[in-house]
């Protein structure tokens, strides 16, 4: 099985990659050496929970497996965003009664049956009669009958038993509240202390939003937004534009829109990403059972089957293996399901059902001919040389049937293309000379397993060398002997 192949550094056998988010049940270094040995491409650090100690701890941990295992990994910090909460009840919980009314004000008093104090006096000047208020990811649900300045009137939709400080859901209104809390700037600060490659911006819900963060990161990590609001989907391509990379966050999404819209917003969103060459990851509740079990449910393995059959980059567990029973298996299946999708007769002209038209410029010309040449020919690997990345996200859009080699000089460049389709990176120095990169490309082909005598290659640079944006050049290359016999001595 391909992800659990133990050689070092060598590349994967399937194009999508796999997220794993770390936790209690997996942030040791022996586990993080298993999840990767596994299949793990990245990690996700959630910044809702733990300490920065902690966090602190878990990617020394992982950079530290990194150099171990001699493969670059991607680290994506997930701050936590605006989370809007009631406040506390009489003796920690109440009931609310299917059908009753039920009020939202602002007396802090502790709440009951009929009532709750909601702590956020900017959704009092948002909310609409007939809008809905959904509390607790969705558990229970209101109609709003009457908004005022102090107090909003719901009728209970779905009721039942409600504890402190549970979430509140305003799925009708833009909610007047910025994207990033004083807690998330603090997160923000310290990720990128920490060299973390992305930044995931949560509840992002306008261009706006995603412009602060950039402008607070001052280009030290690579941006993704999570679509988890309905509000942003109005904006999307917009969104899209300011950020580097994009999360279809479907639990929340699901939470606020009816279940099943969800699904094909899902594929819009990824063939949005998809057209732009960013890179778009697929998340929460793939394999949720594993949490419990060590096998999952046949509609959950449909599920990742199809996210992989849409062509995202990526694919993600939560809790599976945060702070599930059974965190390696459910990487383990992931792979196998990506594997077998991949292998499957139909996929190639499933992933290109969305159309990735590209833009009048010489790299996405050579980008597009790379596929097209890997599709006409026997080819074995794409070698591309990038300081950037961007040449690599070009030929990844097309998602051509050869897997790519990605030769880079920037440690930071090689961690963030983790995340890329079909992207197996190395760190090596830059080239001077055209001899020089037909040279490198030969040798890292073989010496990353990406062909053998008599395979075609082809290799992707800018000329001048090290200039960046300056993709011009396209050469088809074949191993001979000669370079086996250079690599054995």
């Amino acid at each position: 099985m391909a992800g659990n192949n133990p050689r070092k550094g060598t590349k994967r056998g399937r194009k999508v990659k796999i997220m794993a988010t770390l936790g209690p049940a997996s942030n040791t270094g022996d586990m993080i050496t298993r999840l990767l040995l596994a299949g793990v491409d990245a990690f996700r650090v959630n910044m809702s929970h733990g300490t920065h100690e902690q966090h602190a701890q878990t990617i020394a941990e992982i950079r530290a497996v990194e150099q171990k295992m001699k493969r670059s990994v991607a680290i994506l910090c997930d701050l936590q965003g605006p989370k809007l909460r009631v406040g506390e009840f009489k003796g920690g919980k109440a009931t609310i009664k299917h059908g009753s009314h039920f009020t939202l004000d602002r007396n802090p008093e502790a709440g009951d049956g009929t009532r709750v104090c909601l702590p956020h006096p900017e959704l009092f000047s948002v909310l609409e009669k007939g809008q809905r208020l959904l509390i607790d990811d969705g558990k229970l649900r209101f109609t709003v009958l009457r908004a005022g300045k102090d107090e909003v009137l719901c009728n209970a939709e779905s009721g039942g038993t409600i504890s402190d400080r549970k979430g509140v859901n305003v799925p009708d209104s833009l909610v007047p509240v910025p994207a990033l809390t004083e807690k998330d700037r603090r997160d923000l600060a310290f990720a990128i202390a920490q060299g973390a490659d992305w930044i995931g911006l949560s509840f992002v819900q306008r261009p706006e939003d995603v412009a602060e963060a950039r402008k607070l990161m001052g280009g030290y990590c690579a941006l993704m937004a999570k679509i988890e609001k309905p509000s942003a989907i109005d904006r999307l391509d917009e969104i899209i534009e300011l950020s580097d990379g994009i999360m279809v966050a479907r639990g929340d999404l699901g939470v606020e829109l009816d279940p099943e819209d969800v699904p094909p917003l899902q594929k819009r969103i990824v063939e949005a990403a998809r057209k732009t060459g960013k890179p778009v990851v697929v998340a929460t509740q793939m394999l949720e059972s594993m949490i419990e079990s060590s096998t999952p449910t046949r509609a959950e393995v449909s599920d990742v089957a199809n996210a992989v059959y849409d062509g995202a980059d990526a694919v993600m567990l939560s809790a599976e293996t945060a702070v599930g029973g059974f965190p390696v298996e459910a990487v383990t299946i992931m792979d196998r399901i990506a594997g077998q999708v991949e292998g499957d007769v139909t996929y190639v002209e499933r992933i290109h059902i969305a159309e990735t038209p590209p833009d009048p410029t010489m790299a996405d010309a050579l980008a597009m001919a790379c596929a097209g040449i890997a599709d006409t020919l026997q080819i074995e690997g794409i070698v591309v040389f990038t300081g950037s990345g961007s040449t690599a996200r070009r030929v990844a859009r097309e998602r051509p049937s050869a897997p790519m080699l990605v030769l880079t000089p920037s440690v930071q460049t090689a961690r963030r293309v983790a995340l890329l389709w079909g992207a197996h990176a190395v760190i090596t120095s830059d080239i001077g000379s055209f001899e020089e990169m037909i040279a490198k490309g030969k040798r890292m082909a073989l010496r990353h397993h990406f062909g053998k005598a008599g395979s075609h290659l082809i290799a992707l640079a800018g000329v001048p060398f090290g200039t960046p944006g300056a993709t011009n050049l396209l050469h088809v290359v074949t191993l001979t002997g000669k370079e086996l016999e250079k690599r054995k001595n």
